[in-house]
C-alpha cells in the first residue's frame, strides 16, 4: 500500500480522483459533510449522486471528521466547489502540516474576491501560494471513473510539487504533465466555463456546428486575452489546461456547463436550470467574476459580457447573439497586447 492521500470533498471529481489514487495503490480517505454519503461508500462502495455507475475501489473509505481525513495523509487533493473552498481550508486549517503536499482540482473563481483557488487555498491555509499544486485539463468524471485514457496537467510554481503531484496521479489510464505556468492553468480552466455555457446556449438554439466553431474559436481567443493581462503565459492556453479542456467541456453530454447552456437556450430561466441539474455549474458563477475582472482590467471580453446579460439581467439569449454579431470589425490576430506577447518572447 502507497502513501495516505485525503481527498476533500466527495462530489463527481473528487471522487473520480480518488478513484485514480486508488488505483495506484495509495490509501485513499474522502472526507464529506454527508453522513449517508459516507456510509454508502464505505459499506457499498458507490457514490450513487455524483457517479451512479461507478464501482468504487475498496481501498477508498469516507469519513465526515476533518482530523481524521488528513491524519498521516501526504498529499491532501482539494476539490471542493469555488463557493465552498475558503469554508473547507479554513476546516482543514488546524490539521495542516507544512510538509503535505496541497494539491487542488477546482476550476472557478472566489466571486466576492474576484480571486483565483490557489490564492483563497493559501490565505487560508498560511502556505505559499506558489507551493500549492494546480490540477486540470480535460477530463470528465464520468470517464475517469471507468479508466478511459486520459491527459490533464498539474502546474505549480514548485517544480518538485508538480513533480510529486504528477507521480501521485500518473498510470496507464491517467497521463501527467508538469507546467510551471500556475496562474495561466488555473486560469484557462475557470474561464472555459464561459465558453462551454455560450456553446451549450448555441446547441439549445439550434445555430449548427457554424456557430459553435465561432464560439469556440473566439472563445479562446478572448480568454486568452484575459488571462495574459492577469499574468499568464499565451502558450498555456494552446494546451491541455485551455483549448484542451474547452473542447471537452464545451461539446459534451457529461459537461455540466454545456447541459445548463442548452438548457437556458431553449428558454429555461436560470433558478429552474440550476434546480433541474442538481450539481454546481461552475461556468454561471465564473462568468460573474470574469465580467467584473474584463471591468476592473479594462480587458475586452464580449462573449462574457453578452453572456453575464443573460444569466444576471434577463437578456434574452437571441439579443445577445446579435450583440455579438453586430459589433465593429476587427482583425482577427487581435489577440492580447503586443508588449505582454513580447515579454514571453523576450
Amino acid at each position: 500500500m502507497g502513501d495516505k492521500v485525503a481527498v476533500l470533498v466527495a462530489g463527481s471529481w473528487g471522487t473520480a480522483l480518488a478513484s485514480v489514487l486508488a488505483n495506484n495503490a495509495h490509501e485513499v480517505t474522502i472526507w464529506t459533510r454527508n453522513d449517508g454519503q459516507a456510509e454508502e461508500i464505505n459499506t457499498s462502495h458507490k457514490n450513487s449522486r455524483y457517479l451512479p455507475d461507478a464501482e468504487l475501489s475498496s481501498h477508498i473509505s469516507a469519513v465526515t471528521e476533518m482530523s481524521k481525513a488528513v491524519e498521516n495523509a501526504k498529499a491532501v487533493i482539494i476539490v471542493a466547489p469555488s463557493a465552498a473552498m475558503r469554508q473547507v481550508c479554513a476546516d482543514f486549517k488546524p490539521y495542516y502540516k507544512e510538509d503535505m503536499l496541497i494539491v487542488h482540482a477546482t476550476k472557478g473563481f472566489e466571486t466576492e474576491s474576484l480571486k483565483r483557488m490557489s490564492t483563497v487555498i493559501s490565505e487560508e491555509l498560511g502556505c505559499p501560494e506558489g507551493q500549492v499544486v494546480v490540477l486540470s485539463g480535460p477530463s470528465h468524471a464520468e470517464e475517469v471513473v471507468r479508466k478511459c485514457p486520459t491527459t490533464v496537467v498539474v502546474a505549480s510554481q514548485d517544480e518538485r510539487g508538480a513533480e510529486a503531484a504528477r507521480d501521485l496521479f500518473m498510470n496507464s489510464y491517467f497521463r501527467v504533465y508538469t507546467n510551471r505556468d500556475q496562474v495561466g492553468v488555473e486560469l484557462a480552466g475557470a474561464l472555459k466555463n464561459i465558453i462551454a455555457l455560450g456553446a451549450g446556449m448555441s446547441d439549445g438554439l439550434g445555430f449548427g456546428d457554424n456557430a459553435k466553431a465561432a464560439l469556440l474559436t473566439r472563445g479562446l481567443a478572448e480568454i486568452t486575452r484575459a488571462g495574459v493581462d492577469m499574468g499568464a503565459n499565451p502558450l498555456t492556453f494552446a494546451g491541455l489546461a485551455g483549448i484542451g479542456d474547452l473542447v471537452v467541456t464545451a461539446t459534451s453530454k457529461h459537461s455540466r456547463n454545456w447541459r445548463a447552456g442548452s438548457l437556458l437556450g431553449q428558454g429555461q430561466p436560470l433558478d429552474e436550470v440550476l434546480s433541474t441539474m442538481g450539481m454546481v455549474v461552475e461556468g454561471v458563477r465564473t462568468t460573474q467574476a470574469a465580467y467584473a475582472i474584463s471591468r476592473n482590467l479594462n480587458v475586452q471580453m464580449p462573449i462574457a459580457e453578452q453572456l453575464y446579460k443573460v444569466l444576471f439581467e434577463q437578456k434574452d439569449v437571441r439579443c445577445a447573439v446579435e450583440a455579438l454579431m453586430g459589433r465593429d470589425p476587427k482583425t482577427e490576430m487581435e489577440v492580447m497586447p503586443l508588449k505582454t506577447w513580447e515579454q514571453w518572447h523576450s
